[in-house]
């Protein structure tokens, strides 16, 4: 891979050794500091300031595998799965960041599930608070089969569990 300027191709940097593995798997290649800092395509190949020029090239399979998972990416049933996610990542923002949940204050996972639980309990709170009311009452449920039941033998039985006490 040539420098933009026309230098020449980029010398290999390290690859990795059987005694001493490279965090990057694949083949590095850099510019020559002295060579890259007075380049005046410099802008074009890096945007570090101290540093030349790095190029990473990843194994063919690690290639091949990130081609084919970019392609899927484009379609539109993981597009509306990944909206899913996206949902839920706001929430989770939420609890880390609005609630604190990254420090949990008890110790003990009962205690622990019970703060998370509370404070989920909390934000749906939170979050019902801030609706607007609805001009139009909720719709009616159906009733179930036993109520019909009730209704067909003339049997009372309270409309509602409001009414239970009364």
């Amino acid at each position: 891979m040539p420098c933009p300027d026309g230098v020449g191709p980029l010398p290999v940097v390290r690859r990795a050794r059987r005694d001493r593995p490279v965090a990057y798997p694949g083949l590095r290649r850099a510019c020559d500091r002295a060579q890259c800092h007075p380049c005046p395509a410099r802008a074009q190949c890096t945007t570090s300031r101290e540093g030349a020029r790095n190029v990473g090239f990843p194994p063919r399979e690690l290639r091949d595998l990130q081609l084919r998972v970019r392609t899927e990416q484009q379609t539109p049933e993981w597009k509306t799965r990944y909206a899913v996610r996206s949902g839920v990542e706001g929430t989770v923002n939420e609890f880390a960041h609005g609630h604190g949940m990254r420090r949990r204050r008890y110790r003990g996972q009962d205690k622990a599930h019970l703060q998370h639980v509370l404070t989920a309990i909390a934000v749906n709170i939170e979050r019902l608070s801030s609706l607007r009311p609805t001009a139009e009452a909720p719709p009616r449920r159906r009733p179930t089969a036993f109520q019909n039941y009730l209704d067909q033998h003339e049997i009372p039985w309270p409309r509602s569990w409001r009414t239970l006490g009364s």
